[in-house]
């Protein structure tokens, strides 16, 4: 990550927006993907030598007005204009001093209080917390449960996995995205970037896109080499005792397939527990 990530942010926004998506006349060819700079300064209404400066990092300070304007021109959804508000510093960042890496004893007893749902608490760079059973089941196939990014990129048993691999790589990628606008000083995220960058080219190519994503619900569609295919949905929910925090539920369709195999894998992972002891 640079000291120019609003820089890097607009360049990367502005590259993938088309003329004609807003309506614009193309004309003779083109040198750069997407909208010329001075395209965007006369949708946002603002100087295109000022636009310019914002992408070099030579100005630093723009009004919550000409980021709003710069948000419709580049045709953001909500996560990425909030993302590109923090990123200018015209919104409260919403971000701790410190993020805690510990799971208080409550929402550890609520984990276990969904025996039929996986259930799992991850940080904002998605390093896994705590688990329940049926989580820790679920994700059996991978070498460790630790981070949801390393997993999907790193581990071998990512690809199989998840069926919808490339879905889950743009998401993964669009959540570390949100969490460079919240804490863009993070030790934790500098170093897991620096990892997966050095080992991934796939990574390194969907961060580069600076796609900014939320973790709120979304479906799950994996393969697990015990019970077969798993069609899920998952919830997020914000731990208000501790800022950074979600606890994450996957669901199944009741008296579906996908509920059934959750049943039969919760069986299973009982019993081997049971003959290990």
């Amino acid at each position: 990550m640079t000291d120019n990530q609003l820089g890097e942010f607009l360049r990367a926004r502005r590259a993938a927006v088309r003329p004609q998506d807003v309506g614009m006349a193309s004309h003779g060819v083109r040198r750069v993907a997407g909208l010329r700079r001075e395209e965007v300064a006369v949708l946002a209404g603002v100087n295109a030598d000022y636009y310019t400066r914002l992408e070099q990092g030579r100005e630093r300070r723009p009004s919550a007005q000409v980021i709003d304007a710069l948000g419709r021109a580049l045709r953001l959804d909500h996560d990425a204009q909030a993302h590109l508000h923090r990123l200018a510093g015209t919104v409260p960042s919403g971000r701790s001093a410190h993020t805690s890496d510990r799971v208080g004893p409550a929402l550890r007893r609520l984990l276990d209080a969904y025996p039929g749902a996986p259930a799992f608490v991850i940080d904002r760079t998605l390093d896994v917390l705590a688990v329940n059973a049926l989580a820790e089941a679920l994700h059996s196939p991978f070498e460790r449960m630790d981070n949801l990014a390393r997993m999907a990129f790193l581990d071998p048993a990512g690809r199989q996995f998840y069926t919808r691999w490339g879905h889950t790589a743009q998401v993964t990628v669009g959540h570390l995205r949100q969490t460079a606008g919240l804490d863009p000083d993070s030790p934790r995220l500098r170093e897991l970037v620096r990892v997966l960058t050095g080992h991934s080219t796939e990574f390194t190519r969907l961060w580069k896109s600076h796609d900014v994503r939320s973790k709120t619900s979304d479906a799950k569609h994996l393969l697990h080499p015990d019970v077969g295919p798993l069609t899920l949905t998952y919830q997020a929910f914000d731990v208000r005792d501790a800022p950074g925090q979600q606890l994450i539920v996957y669901l199944a369709e009741p008296g579906s397939p996908s509920d059934r195999a959750l049943a039969l894998l919760g069986s299973l992972h009982a019993t081997s527990r049971q003959a290990a002891m």
